[in-house]
């Protein structure tokens, strides 16, 4: 079951993921892992690139249900698995537009509550980034069944 907020600025989805912290947080920072879920809905991951380290990149390249492509590229600002890790977040068809990723993951019975927030967003793309985190986690959550 996922729970989702969203206020002016962010989206925030929590969600339990059946797997242990350490389990989720190399989903989010292992090209092979990221590359089994990352993508929205039907989509696949085409490329995951990442230097998971504070100050390191990551860029991935992924299908969206519509048959298009999307990148997203940034700057792992925060590395402390496996709690927590945020980063800075950017579309590569509009770099200029720096967003933040937060991943909180805490050890429950049974696995992991996952808190994904997504904040500094503009009015327009809350909407539809709430419905592609809700479907790439769908994706993750399937991952660990």
């Amino acid at each position: 079951m996922s729970r989702v907020r969203l206020n002016a600025l962010d989206v925030t989805i929590i969600r339990h993921i059946k797997a242990q912290p350490e389990a989720v947080f190399e989903a989010f920072v292992e090209p092979g892992e990221i590359a089994q879920w990352w993508s929205p809905g039907a989509g696949r991951v085409l490329s995951a690139e990442v230097d998971p380290r504070v100050g390191g990149r990551f860029h991935v390249r992924f299908e969206i249900d519509d048959g298009k492509t999307a990148a997203a590229e940034g700057v792992y600002e925060v590395f402390d698995p496996p709690h927590r890790l945020a980063l800075s977040w950017a579309w590569e068809a509009d770099p200029s537009d720096i967003t933040h990723l937060e991943i909180l993951l805490k050890s429950t019975p049974g696995g992991t509550e996952l808190t994904l927030i997504h904040s500094r967003l503009p009015d327009a793309d809350r909407s539809d980034t709430e419905t592609g985190w809700t479907a790439a986690l769908d994706n993750l959550e399937r991952l660990f069944k």
